[in-house]
């Protein structure tokens, strides 16, 4: 491993994170394609992922300050007598936000194994990336929803979890699924953008905390504090660059241009499979 490999591969990661097309599935042919052994990549990839997760913060820090300083004051107005009273925006998306995180940490606990089986199924890759792509398109086609924060309710938290969820699947993208969950459940699409990017969060931080442990079995490798450095300095900028353009593909209405990339990927990783 080189810094050269770091960066690529936080590069890819930074991007794939965050434009709906599925990171896990492009960090695993990529990998392959620089020959880094899974061995050598874990430590690595947790801390790319750590890498993405600095670009939300980046990107969205007035919002994650706000919903801390208004989740603590409402647990303390509880705490004191006062009540659970959720009286403006960040309140909302605090509670919104819990709500989300569990059916997916749920769904990461309970399927953990079934998910992990299909990473070595480039079969199964193909074809959600397919979904992806479908699923994007419809979403993209749909009436755009008029729903605010002013509108949400738990169960339409729950069902944009459900859909994070399903993105554990390699070729699902976690971007793309919560914000199709999100405008199928008429968010519009400035709310299901933010929405989908701040409960990445608890996402990311909770599947880090758990590869740590497997990382950590497999030791550091031969990475030195260089080559760990510029992979996550490459995953925070391309994180970043790939959150900006999302949200203004999302904008301009130009969400399905990603259909194609991800049919075009799918149709091959499928084409490949089935000719080995």
């Amino acid at each position: 491993m080189n810094i050269i490999k770091a960066i690529i591969l936080g590069i890819v990661q930074g991007l794939t994170e965050f434009l709906p097309v599925s990171s896990s599935g492009h960090l695993a042919v990529v990998q392959h394609l620089l020959k880094v052994p899974e061995d050598r990549i874990l430590f690595l990839t947790v801390l790319l992922h750590f890498g993405t997760l600095l670009s939300v913060f980046f990107i969205y820090s007035k919002d994650i300050i706000m919903i801390t300083v208004e989740f603590a004051k409402m647990l303390f107005e509880l705490i004191t007598g006062k009540g659970l009273r959720v009286n403006n925006e960040y309140r909302t998306l605090g509670i919104m936000i819990i709500v989300a995180t569990i059916p997916t940490g749920l769904m990461g606990i309970l399927f953990k194994d079934v998910f992990a089986s299909f990473y070595s199924s480039t079969l199964i890759i193909g074809i959600s990336l397919l979904i992806t792509g479908t699923l994007l398109w419809f979403a993209e086609k749909a009436n755009s929803g008029k729903r605010n924060i002013k509108s949400m309710r738990w169960y339409d938290a729950a069902i944009v979890g459900i859909f994070q969820g399903f993105a554990i699947t390699p070729g699902i993208s976690r971007s793309g699924s919560t914000i199709v969950g999100s405008l199928f459940r008429g968010f519009n699409k400035e709310l299901a953008t933010r929405f989908s990017f701040l409960i990445s969060i608890p996402a990311i931080l909770g599947a880090t905390v758990f590869e740590v442990k497997d990382a950590m079995a497999m030791g550091l490798g031969d990475f030195t504090f260089g080559i760990l450095l510029a992979g996550i300095l490459s995953a925070f900028l391309a994180g970043i660059l790939a959150i900006r353009t999302l949200i203004n593909f999302i904008k301009k209405e130009k969400l399905y241009y990603f259909s194609f990339y991800t049919w075009t990927v799918g149709a091959i990783v499928i084409i490949v499979s089935l000719l080995k």
